[in-house]
């Protein structure tokens, strides 16, 4: 049982189901067949990924083998591209200012359809634009336990501005910088976004609404919700999954975020995020022409790469 993120008895069945690979034997056939696709790829810096890890990139990617591969390819891919976003970072010493401008966490439950919920709250606390970083490789932390610790349908998102100046917060943000980061979530680590609950009352939620449109698929895009008040989130949420802080009955904000770097700080998933960082790629000897052919569209076209 993992020490924070609790999942229901019926959700691996659940979840495999969808997915046509409920039956003995079909997930185990499906992560072999992944694995023996991974030996053959002569860019990757890492091989031996985990039963489980391949097994949740199937997952996130709706029982397709095509399109796991396709992923898993575009994440060891970012880590080489981008590596500004990834690191060996340690949860307890290198986001220290971060935890006082923002508190980003998973809930512990899901919900009654196998939906894991993450709570970014942010705080009027001054920050600088470079600083944004530092919550885009937390995440990225928090993303590399997820593949080997959980198992779900997908994510809800809560975006909680209540004690935010939006205005001050929006002049910090980099459209671009915000694209990329969406871009390894979502394509790289297979986010699948069920809906995106944001909570301000100020009048410019709306510039926010529109950047946030801006970097994703139109389909998250229209999966975006307003509301002016915490208590709306009760039509969406059960109260048995949310803190305290949103009138819910799971533990605070405070205790889960403290719970949260315990977790990510320990020497255990310190050496799993070394390990796991290293799974980029080299370049030099990917299929000609194949760079081209999968990465040109990505933000920001990369042009400093070579791959003859």
């Amino acid at each position: 049982m993992d020490k924070i993120l609790l999942v229901r008895s019926d959700t691996v069945q659940h979840v495999r189901k969808l997915y046509n690979l409920d039956k003995p034997g079909m997930m185990e056939d499906a992560i072999n067949i992944l694995d023996e696709w991974v030996q053959k790829q002569k860019h990757f810096n890492k091989k031996n990924f985990s039963p489980r890890y391949l097994e949740m990139t199937i997952i996130v990617n709706k029982g397709s083998i095509e399109r796991a591969k396709a992923q898993l390819d575009k994440i060891c891919t970012m880590k080489t591209l981008l590596p500004q976003f990834f690191g060996n970072h340690n949860a307890n010493t290198d986001f220290e200012h971060l935890y006082e401008v923002v508190k980003s966490v998973l809930l512990p439950k899901l919900t009654s359809d196998h939906y894991r919920v993450n709570v970014m709250k942010f705080y009027d606390v001054e920050w600088n634009a470079s600083q944004a970083i530092y919550l885009y490789r937390h995440n990225v932390i928090l993303a590399e336990y997820v593949k080997i610790h959980d198992y779900l349908s997908g994510f809800i998102s809560i975006i909680d501005l209540s004690e935010a100046k939006l205005m001050s917060f929006l002049k910090r943000i980099n459209p671009f910088q915000l694209k990329q980061a969406m871009s390894i979530f979502i394509d790289g680590y297979g986010m699948r976004i069920k809906a995106i609950h944001i909570i301000s009352e100020s009048t410019f939620v709306d510039r926010l609404v529109t950047l946030l449109k801006s970097v994703v698929s139109a389909k998250v895009a229209s999966r975006i919700n307003v509301h002016k008040s915490f208590k709306d989130l009760h039509k969406f949420i059960p109260k048995a999954i949310l803190p305290l802080d949103y009138g819910g009955e799971e533990r605070s904000l405070k205790t889960l975020q403290n719970e949260w770097i315990e977790v990510l700080a320990s020497q255990e998933n310190l050496d799993y995020l070394k390990e796991m960082n290293g799974a980029s790629t080299n370049e030099s000897c990917r299929q000609k022409g194949k760079f081209t052919e999968h990465y040109a569209g990505m933000p920001g076209t990369f042009k400093f790469l070579s791959v003859d």
